[in-house]
């Protein structure tokens, strides 16, 4: 049976690699009708966030991203398993103790190499290159390469797919496995998601935290459908995915071998998308944590015209509160006073025209007055739901 793991360490928020670190093994477990692992790796205690566990769950759910069982290494500690491992390879010759530490004896002039399964070829490394590094600390806490090696084979890990930053740590690992008579499972490394700035994407970017994402009315469903395709590929180039869909069409052979760079206007894209497939009801449900008044009324005229739920209060906010005088031709607002009730009926472009102004400028000094901006729903929908007193005192407003 096919057993996959996400193993976050609970240090703060859930970046957009976390995420895709998540969801790729998510996949392939329940698409091999396998099994995923959640592992809270919290042995580096002086790390820990408060809370960040909870956070980390609760996110994980949001996105669909269920898990058959949970593990702690905090308490796993306690078992003594770790401690246990340590003192046999010790026993076997394979570390020493090193003030009240214990490390890896590293054997010189071999190598070690394995075939990583997401970037299709063969990695090795000399042991000469490698050094001694703490597997348990003085205070009985592994570090991650005990810990990682121990939980994978102890809870039957058979794929292990994770970051491309710990591509260095596998040679401690194999030899782990090797010197503790471990199987060892396939391993597999993600591309890193590059920054469109340059470089490797930071995790120190708020802006990249899942939380952060969702805080900014990114929905669920477009991020992950975002993430999903930060690394890897269909064989018909399809675009969008609903996680059961994913799940139906994953293939390890679909992983790419090139760093992807973070296309923010194709989060923005997937977004969108999804708003619009949303119900004006569900929309209406969605935007009220960003801007509490709105009404049913209001969503079809701002479904069509918001990237995020969060641009809600920017495009609609106006409903709810008169914007401030605008610097506008008053003689324009004047004339939509005097001629309300054929301005709402459409029937004044011709008599714009007569006065020798571009209708394209008066309406304009409307959607100003009125709006309190330049670019808003569909203006004469808007005076219709503001009413008319509403309107025409914005009007006067900005002619006195």
């Amino acid at each position: 049976m096919v057993r996959t793991r996400f193993a976050p360490s609970p240090t703060g928020f859930l970046h957009i690699g976390g995420l895709r670190s998540a969801v790729y093994p998510f996949a392939f477990a329940r698409h091999s009708g396998g099994q995923f692992i959640l592992r809270i790796e919290d042995t580096d205690q002086k790390r820990q966030v408060k809370g960040a566990v909870e956070s980390l769950q609760k996110i994980l759910r949001s996105f669909g991203l269920s898990w058959d069982e949970q593990h702690i290494q905090s308490e796993r500690v306690k078992t003594g398993v770790y401690q246990k491992a340590a003192d046999q390879l010790v026993a076997s010759g394979h570390a020493y103790k090193d003030e009240g530490a214990i490390r890896i004896k590293i054997p010189q002039n071999q190598e070690i190499s394995y075939h990583d399964f997401v970037l299709d070829k063969d990695i090795s490394w000399k042991t000469d290159v490698l050094s001694d590094m703490v597997l348990l600390k003085s205070d009985g806490f592994p570090t991650y390469h005990l810990a990682v090696v121990v939980d994978d084979h102890e809870m039957g890990i058979t794929h292990v797919l994770r970051g491309h930053d710990w591509l260095p740590s596998t040679p401690i690992h194999l030899l782990l496995y090797q010197f503790l008579g471990y199987e060892k499972p396939e391993i597999g490394h993600l591309t890193d998601i590059m920054d469109p700035e340059g470089g490797k994407l930071s995790k120190r970017k708020g802006s990249t935290s899942v939380e952060q994402l969702l805080a900014d009315g990114y929905l669920p469903e477009a991020i992950l459908n975002f993430v999903i395709l930060l690394g890897w590929a269909p064989k018909d180039n399809r675009e969008l995915f609903t996680l059961d869909e994913f799940v139906k069409e994953f293939d390890p052979r679909g992983f790419q071998k090139s760093n992807p760079v973070l296309n923010q206007k194709k989060l923005d894209w997937f977004n969108g998308h999804y708003i619009r497939t949303k119900s004006d009801t569900e929309l209406l449900q969605l935007i009220k944590p960003y801007l509490p008044e709105i009404t049913l009324q209001i969503i079809p005229l701002i479904k069509d015209r918001i990237t995020t739920l969060a641009d809600a209060k920017s495009l609609a906010g106006f409903f709810f509160s008169s914007p401030q005088p605008q610097s506008v031709n008053a003689d324009h607002l004047q004339f939509a006073i005097q001629n309300y009730d054929r301005l709402i009926k459409d029937e004044l472009s011709e008599d714009i025209k007569n006065q020798g102004w571009k209708v394209g400028d008066f309406f304009m000094s409307l959607r100003l007055a009125i709006c309190g901006s330049k670019i808003t729903p569909p203006l004469t929908d808007s005076m219709l739901i503001l009413g008319r007193d509403e309107v025409i005192n914005r009007l006067k407003l900005n002619t006195e």
